[in-house]
């Protein structure tokens, strides 16, 4: 049986990296297990930088300087929006507007990635969700 992996919400990585006590027992056991392989979009990066550069996460300025060592720090790989991602986060016929949300839904579900996730308008989605 092979290892398990994930793709982590932006939230659920700032969470992580701060060691947030918001994070869940069941996400931070699985984000903790060596054998996980933990994947972050690059659609994380891009909120991340969109979200400090509005104001509205002061916190994150190494983190927006530094993405990469961040992750590969916590061991963490990045996972690239490739076409076939955008694709599907463009064409998929739900309510929820957030590009972010959308990329990381697409991804989730391209890949057979479940989504480490807290926010409940991935439901819209019908993706695996672990929280």
């Amino acid at each position: 049986m092979g290892a398990l992996s994930y793709l982590v919400d932006t939230h659920v990585l700032l969470w992580w990296l701060s060691d947030d006590v918001r994070l869940s027992r069941r996400a931070r056991g699985a984000l903790r297990e060596p054998t996980h392989h933990v994947l972050v979009s690059s659609a994380s990066a891009w909120e991340i930088a969109t979200k400090h550069r509005l104001g509205k996460l002061d916190s994150a300025a190494p983190l927006v300087h530094n993405f990469s060592a961040w992750i590969a720090k916590a061991g963490f790989t990045e996972l690239s929006i490739r076409s076939e991602h955008a694709l599907q986060a463009g064409s998929w016929d739900v309510t929820h507007r957030d590009p972010f949300d959308r990329v990381l839904a697409a991804q989730s579900r391209i890949e057979h990635l479940p989504l480490v996730t807290r926010d409940p308008a991935f439901e819209q989605f019908s993706i695996d969700v672990l929280w």
